[in-house]
């Protein structure tokens, strides 16, 4: 039955509203740690895509298949874990194996990916993708492929004032920019669920 003082009472209690508000919005959302790791990938891809052209770097790209299989937002993730990607990972090992020449070399580390993140453990697909240890090793990954990338240009300054150099180092410092993000994120969230007694 419609009772109007339920339409009519006024809500006083805000304090607890806002403080659930903010600790559902560190925890699920983490402030756009999700949105920093779509960005990632992208960048990722993005320098994945440069190796391949003439504005080839020195670096070890292959770090980057790791770090997009960690920084890929779960939404995504669980789309190429499902059945599209084994179909997509049982025809790139066919064409590997059985017709070699048919298979391009700038195909081997996108079909490493989907292979990687097919056949992972759940323990890597779910566990340490989603706690501190993916962002660790995205952290690692970034830091690295950037010394590298600086030495490979001859120092600082060239990294960006060559031409090669600024579109890698752009790409490089977003795929920076996400595991700062998330370690920023996560330390903030376990202040404050401490502080405010929340789980």
């Amino acid at each position: 039955m419609w009772n109007p003082k339920n339409y009519l009472a006024m809500k006083t209690n805000f304090e607890d509203e806002s403080t659930h508000f903010i600790s559902s919005d560190f925890s699920q959302h983490g402030f756009g740690v999700s949105f920093l790791g779509l960005i990632a990938s992208i960048a990722a891809i993005y320098l994945l895509i440069l190796d391949r052209t003439n504005w080839k770097t020195n670096i070890l790209t292959s770090l980057l298949i790791p770090y997009i299989f960690v920084s890929l937002p779960s939404w995504i993730f669980s789309v190429f874990r499902g059945e599209i990607a084994k179909w997509v990972a049982v025809i790139a090992v066919v064409l590997r194996l059985f017709l070699p020449r048919h298979f391009p070399d700038w195909l081997e580390l996108p079909a490493a990916l989907v292979l990687l993140m097919v056949v992972a453990p759940n323990l890597f697909a779910s566990t340490f993708r989603s706690n501190a240890v993916g962002v660790a090793v995205c952290l690692v990954i970034a830091c690295y492929l950037l010394q590298e990338h600086i030495r490979a240009s001859g120092g600082f300054r060239n990294s960006f004032t060559k031409a090669n150099g600024i579109s890698n180092s752009v790409g490089i410092i977003l795929l920076l920019v996400y595991p700062i993000w998330a370690l920023v994120v996560g330390t903030l969230h376990k202040t404050y669920s401490s502080q405010f007694g929340l789980g």
